[in-house]
């Protein structure tokens, strides 16, 4: 692939609150570098709803080298404040890009079933049940809306950013790709899919346009891969705040099978010819670790990053997480220009501490809940 890459969280707001407090600059840089010289990405899909949070993250990544993909990340907005949105960071991310850096704007992502007026509903899951409901008739209704919104809205990013844009497209929206310079899929594996995934990634790479894959994780616990594109939804949240509480049951641990997961979407995506990938995700903080208590209190069971954050502590390293195994298969699939095919996960504790070089067998690298 062109573009190794994995997504960063700054932060998501919805109704006015933003899913991490407090983001430290030092920690961005430390974690950003940490993503180019451990992980060996060489580009960053970095998410989130501040804009200043998006831009001073971004200005870090041009610092390391890193090429940008800006992604605003509207949720339960109205078509007029994601257009506000959007244009904000629009020039944000041109004055990073005419300061010399490579960046991709990134407007949107699955923004018909992640926001409000593309289908009925003030609640994602009010609006899923009304398309799913009669999928048939109704998915045509979304099209059609969203395609008006983006073909405004792309026109009135295009006026101020002069770099490449893209859409990150759940595949039921039908996107005309004619508006975009990349086509960009949030593409997640599931059991139901898997013996179609391939083709299906092919067929997809066959058309003109560089192709992308954002979205594709999933959870760590046993059985997660099987439901990917579902696989948080095993969390139990307060009906007041909306902030995660606990587990909706007991679950099994299984970081070997996070790891496999990914390192086999790996292999289809560079075997078939995909440009750019991005994995799902570096850390989810609102999902913490929480080993030797309640079963249920262990949020990041259903977290999609490769690192576990720990809670209110920090590791020996001084940072607030320590790496899952999917840490060192993702090191050494980038490290290595390969992807880390069936069989070659680590399995716990052998994902290279930061700031080492990962290593496993004879290869050696050289040295996203809130719903």
């Amino acid at each position: 692939m062109r573009a190794n890459g994995i997504t960063y969280d700054t932060g998501f707001v919805q109704h006015g609150r933003n899913s991490l407090e407090n983001l430290d600059p030092e920690l961005i840089r430390r974690e950003l570098t940490i993503i180019r010289d451990d992980l060996h990405c060489t580009a960053v899909h970095l998410v989130g709803g501040d804009p200043q949070r998006l831009e001073a993250a971004a200005r870090t990544a041009a610092d390391l080298g890193l090429e940008i993909w800006f992604s605003p990340y509207p949720l339960d907005l109205t078509d007029g404040e994601i257009r506000e949105l959007f244009l904000d960071c629009a020039a944000r991310a041109e004055r990073i890009r005419m300061a010399g850096a490579e960046v991709v704007f990134v407007a949107g992502v699955e923004l018909s079933i992640m926001n409000r007026g593309f289908i009925p509903g003030d609640r994602l899951g009010d609006r899923l049940g009304w398309l799913f409901a009669d999928p048939a008739a109704r998915m045509a209704e979304v099209r059609g809306r969203l395609d008006q919104f983006l073909r405004a809205a792309v026109a009135e990013i295009r006026q101020i950013f002069k770099g490449k844009v893209t859409y990150a497209a759940i595949p039921f929206e039908g996107v005309d790709w004619e508006l975009f310079d990349v086509v960009t899929v949030e593409l997640i594996r599931s059991a139901e899919v898997a013996d179609q995934f391939r083709a299906g990634v092919r067929s997809l790479v066959a058309q003109p346009k560089p192709v992308a894959v954002t979205g594709f994780g999933t959870a760590t616990w046993r059985g997660a891969g099987d439901v990917a594109p579902r696989s948080m939804e095993i969390l139990e949240f307060d009906e007041v705040t909306g902030l995660p509480l606990r587990l909706n049951g007991e679950y099994e641990r299984d970081e070997p099978g996070q790891a496999a997961y990914l390192g086999e979407l790996l292999e289809i995506f560079d075997s078939e010819g995909v440009d750019s990938a991005f994995v799902h995700l570096f850390a989810l903080h609102n999902l913490p670790h929480r080993p030797g208590g309640a079963p249920r209190d262990d949020l990041d069971l259903a977290s999609l990053g490769i690192v576990k954050v720990l809670d209110g502590r920090t590791a020996a390293t001084g940072l607030p997480w320590e790496p899952k195994a999917a840490f060192a298969t993702i090191a050494e699939r980038y490290g290595s220009g390969k992807a880390a095919g069936p069989g070659t996960a680590a399995g716990p504790g052998t994902a290279a501490a930061p700031g080492e070089t990962a290593t496993r067998g004879a290869a050696t690298a050289p040295g996203p809940a809130w719903r």
